[in-house]
């Protein structure tokens, strides 16, 4: 038994010895297998997969920018005429162009409330951040005032900044007579027509009529509206526009607020309003091209070089000499002629009269015989 059992003894790890012509049995311990090809090449590929979804699953600053409000900060929060003041910006698009400027009253009454000569401009980089240096100046309207910042190309976004302008006067705020919460019932509309001074490049008018709801509790007493202006991818231009009336609570009424456009102005345009911030309605407008002013360039480039021409042609007549002259000159020249040709003939010494041919080949002795003489010939038998 101990024989029997020595000559196949079970090795954890390796094979079982067999007699021979038995079939070899697979063993119970751990086999170390060679990995095949393909098991090597799955984490590989994985990993460099996981690699270029990196930028894409984790965001950029450029996507958290995006995702927040735009912002505005101030490097001093006071500073006198004359002065600069830096300011820096976050959260707005990348590569965005923004305006600068510094308004009082917190721009209440809109950009006519800011010191708009003395305005900057900046351009957002790829992080949507921006810095720039911007002069103190004072604004039109007392203080409180801020630095505003707002986008000039694409959708329209802003910013305001707290900042007091040494020595300038400060006054309270106005109060806010309208209470009311305004909305739009109908559909907006443009009416008007333009003129035939609209065809030579004269601003084109229109008048936006939209109906307001007062959805308040309070009336709204002569209601500040900002009507803006846009054309193609540029951020509308706003202009606040105040309609005098009052909409009761629970009440409608139709407001009719002026639309101009800039002269010579054509193309697609969008005419929005706002109210309390909040935008009320965008209608579109088409606007003509000005052909008028097309027709003026066109006959100015065909009458101004047939004026120059017929000026030219006039001094061209007046300087040269007229026919009459020439027909005078030449016959003048012929009389001369005819004149020098006489006193030649009468200096001939053959002494020809006027008129007479000339025969420079004869001369008085050489001259033939005006006698002839005819000699018969003799007859035969004559003597």
């Amino acid at each position: 038994m101990n024989g029997e059992s020595g000559t196949a003894t079970a090795i954890t790890g390796a094979a079982v010895a067999a007699p021979p012509g038995a079939r070899a049995r697979p063993p119970r311990g751990r086999l170390r297998t060679r990995p095949r090809p393909g098991r090597r090449r799955a984490p590989a590929l994985l990993a460099v997969l996981a690699l270029a979804l990196l930028p894409v699953l984790l965001p950029g600053p450029s996507a958290a920018a995006a995702g927040g409000a735009p912002s505005a900060a101030v490097a001093q929060k006071e500073a006198g005429t004359g002065g600069s003041v830096t300011v820096t910006g976050r959260g707005w698009r990348p590569h965005t162009l923004l305006t600068l400027l510094i308004c009082g009253q917190n721009m209440i009454g809109g950009t006519n409330s800011c010191a708009n000569g003395d305005g900057r401009t900046a351009t957002t980089g790829a992080d949507g951040a921006f810095r720039t240096s911007l002069p103190v100046a004072e604004p039109p309207r007392p203080c409180p005032c801020v630095v505003h910042v707002a986008s000039v190309t694409g959708p329209a976004a802003g910013a305001d900044a707290a900042f007091k302008v040494a020595g300038h006067p400060v006054a309270p705020l106005p109060r806010d007579v309208s209470a009311g919460r305004l909305a739009v019932l109908a559909q907006p509309r443009l009416t008007g027509s333009s003129g035939l001074l609209t065809w030579f490049g004269a601003p084109a008018q229109r008048e936006l009529t939209v109906t307001v709801g007062n959805l308040g509790s309070a009336p709204a007493k002569d209601p500040v509206f900002q009507v803006g202006t846009s054309h193609g991818v540029f951020a509308p231009k706003w202009e606040d526009q105040q309609w005098r009336g009052t909409v009761p609570a629970g009440r409608k009424a139709e407001v009719r607020l002026p639309v101009e456009l800039a002269a010579g102005a054509h193309g697609d345009y969008l005419v929005s309003l706002k109210y309390g911030g909040r935008l009320l309605v965008e209608q579109p407008w088409g606007v003509g091209r000005p052909w008028g002013v097309t027709l003026f360039w066109v006959l100015l480039c065909v009458v101004v070089p047939t004026a120059v021409f017929r000026v030219g042609m006039a001094i061209v007549d007046r300087v040269r000499p007229t026919r009459g002259t020439t027909a005078a000159r030449g016959r003048r020249g012929g009389r001369l002629a005819r004149y020098a040709g006489r006193h030649t003939r009468n200096r001939d010494p053959g002494g020809t009269p006027d008129g007479a041919p000339v025969l420079p080949w004869f001369t008085p002795d050489t001259a033939p015989s005006t006698t002839t003489s005819t000699e018969r010939p003799t007859s035969k038998g004559s003597a």
